[in-house]
């Protein structure tokens, strides 16, 4: 566990040094695009600047890349040798993850304790399982006639682009690049031009452990220019991304004018989370609410943003989430006793408060929370909030916020509540309480979402796939599954 106080973490903050170069063919890359300043949200003071990606570096990053997968050693070397590398890589994240740590709380907001605890246990997991998983995947030979041989073999994909979103930065980034890896593709990071640091501190650290010069680049830079350059490169022969549905369909654009490449999406959420009567804790049920949708500072895709409560019960949950709302600790990322940090910007901040003050215009009405807190600071602090008499057509019940606000909207039945949590674009995930089994069973089944959690949220791990239905996306990060993204099937039918 994290053992150290915040004027300890406040005097590492100031002495920390991270990289601020692309990480392109295993060394650090200037390029000529110039810099961008990385600003921390917990006051608003400019971090470091760091090299700005154009279309010249991520081309120099993926002709490294696709250098190393052509005729490099990576994808020819035997699959225990790849998973003993990734192993290794999740040995060194464990012997920096304060630093790693502090890093992710620096750039993005999130309270050390959560990035230390969560963010940087779930990225080393992620390396270490696809790790052991790299020598357990099995080719096919189906039956044939006697004279002749079928082999259905799983090869490497090629060169991988990856961009993923600042709320978790390394944990994003390993869902994408561990299984990538683990097959012999070779990749091109991206990561959100909020949270930079962290990523290139996971290129430096693959090259440390003996990742081969080009099979990991990081280049930094903004969406709309070295997003777009990844997303058209006729060289890069998948993409994954994690991020807005809207930037989703621009990939899949950029597919579409370039050479079709293969597009992995895990895009926005707007997740119920359905609370029934005969739920087995109620005051749990309730307590997970609020935990749900007020962690990371409710900038997560799963976030339980809508919950819907049996209206025998609305308000008593209501004042339960309420009450959690009102004595929650917000404040700076870096003291340990935090519990809900800082917006990732002031820019985001804003999108995040028109939401709330929409809500007030169309008629919600508002139980904790509501507007900013902490301005000495100069950072992007928000109070919990929580909203009542919700109507599914408001906008706080329609589109995504990535804030730590919460719509409640009650039901009078079961039907209604699916009803109720099937009305959305999106099909991420979803929660629901009950004691009844047939219940948990049939509307588990009902909710259009791709992870359902019963008397739960936010539970699981590596050997379960996570990927969105409708808008929310397409393809699944984590377990076995993942594979499919990076792999290419390919059938060598022999006639004896």
């Amino acid at each position: 566990m994290l053992n150290a106080t915040h004027e300890e973490l406040l005097r590492r903050a100031k002495d920390l040094d991270p990289p601020t170069q692309h990480h392109i063919d295993g060394r650090s890359e200037a390029g000529d695009g110039g810099s961008f300043a990385v600003v921390s949200p917990r006051d608003g003071q400019h971090l470091v600047r760091v090299a700005d990606a154009r279309e010249a570096e991520v081309d120099l990053a993926v002709a490294a890349a696709r250098r190393a997968f052509d005729t490099g050693p990576w994808p020819r070397l035997a699959p225990a040798e790849r998973g003993r590398v990734l192993q290794r890589i999740a040995d060194l994240l464990e012997e920096r993850r304060e630093e790693l740590a502090l890093t992710v709380s620096l750039e993005m907001g999130k309270p050390i304790t959560d990035a230390y605890a969560i963010e940087l246990r779930a990225a080393i997991n992620t390396f270490r399982w696809y790790g052991q998983l790299a020598d357990k995947l099995t080719d096919e030979s189906p039956h044939t006639a006697p004279d002749s041989l079928a082999l259905i073999t799983r090869e490497p994909a090629g060169v991988v682009g990856a961009v993923v979103p600042w709320n978790f930065p390394l944990t994003l980034a390993g869902w994408k690049v561990a299984p990538a890896l683990a097959t012999g593709c070779t990749v091109v990071l991206k990561p959100s031009e909020n949270s930079p640091l962290s990523a290139l501190l996971l290129g430096r650290i693959a090259t440390e452990a003996g990742l081969p010069p080009g099979v990991l680049n990081v280049v930094t830079g903004d969406g709309p220019v070295a997003g777009r350059a990844l997303g058209l490169h006729p060289d890069v022969d998948v993409l994954a991304f994690t991020g807005s549905t809207a930037v989703g369909r621009h990939f899949l654009r950029y597919a579409a004018d370039s050479n079709l490449k293969r597009v992995w999406l895990e895009l926005g959420g707007k997740s119920p989370n359905i609370i029934l009567p005969d739920a087995p804790e109620l005051e749990k049920a309730a307590a997970t609410a609020a935990w749900g949708i007020f962690f990371n500072q409710g900038e997560m895709c799963t976030a339980p943003s809508r919950l819907l409560v049996h209206s025998s019960i609305a308000e008593q949950v209501t004042e339960a989430v309420v009450a959690r709302a009102r004595e929650l600790r917000v404040g700076d990322p870096l003291d340990p006793a935090t519990e809900m940090g800082a917006l990732v910007g002031d820019s985001h901040l804003a999108r995040v408060l028109e939401h709330v003050a929409s809500g007030l215009e169309e008629g919600a009405r508002l139980r904790a929370g509501g507007g900013r807190t902490l301005p000495e600071t100069g950072g992007s602090y928000l109070r919990p909030t929580v909203f009542d008499r919700v109507d599914p057509g408001m906008r706080l019940a329609r589109e995504e916020i990535f804030g730590p606000v919460l719509s409640v909207l009650a039901f009078d039945d079961l039907d209604e509540a699916v009803r109720l949590a099937n009305a959305t674009e999106y099909g991420l995930a979803a929660g629901l309480w009950t004691s009844d089994l047939s219940t948990a069973h049939q509307v588990s089944r009902a909710l259009k979402a791709g992870t359902v959690w019963v008397n739960c949220y936010e539970e699981g791990d590596l050997t379960v796939p996570f990927g969105g239905m409708k808008q929310s996306g397409n393809g699944r990060d984590k377990s076995a599954h993942a594979i499919d993204k990076y792999t290419e099937l390919k059938t060598t039918w022999i006639q004896l």
